[in-house]
């Protein structure tokens, strides 16, 4: 049997990895059908109610299969871990694939459209911590 704390940090690394994924594909359609029609930030407002639900259910499996407990502390790791991995993977996709410098991501966040996307991250990061089984 696993310790909490490896149980968490693996919740929290598979909790990014398949949200990231929904939010790859979901940014995608949003960057390039949805922003260019209706504008960045309705694009985002579009996208948001998607990406939070995926990301209630996922966080749901991951808790659930990781058994992670039901106590403040291990699923607040889990959000922690899966909110730094969030950020540091935004950050080098802006790098590298959008060729973005660090200040034009920064500036992007505060956007309107790049502020709601973090208040969404933020959610998505607090989810283990008020998650609660039915």
């Amino acid at each position: 049997m696993t310790t909490p704390a490896p149980n968490a940090a693996k919740a929290g690394a598979a909790y990014f990895a398949i949200v990231f994924a929904v939010g790859f594909v979901l940014g995608t359609v949003r960057t390039l059908f949805i922003a260019p029609r209706l504008g960045d930030l309705l694009a985002v407002l579009i996208e948001l109610p998607f990406m939070l639900g995926a990301s209630w259910l996922v966080c749901g499996w991951v808790l659930r299969h990781w058994h992670v407990a039901a106590s403040p502390g291990p699923r607040l790791t889990v959000g922690v871990i899966a909110f730094a991995l969030l950020i540091i993977a935004e950050v080098t996709l802006s790098l590298t694939l959008f060729d973005r410098s660090l200040s034009d991501y920064l500036g992007y966040l505060t956007t309107p459209h790049g502020l709601t996307g973090l208040a969404g991250q933020i959610l998505f990061a607090l989810m283990p911590l008020i998650h609660r089984e039915r």
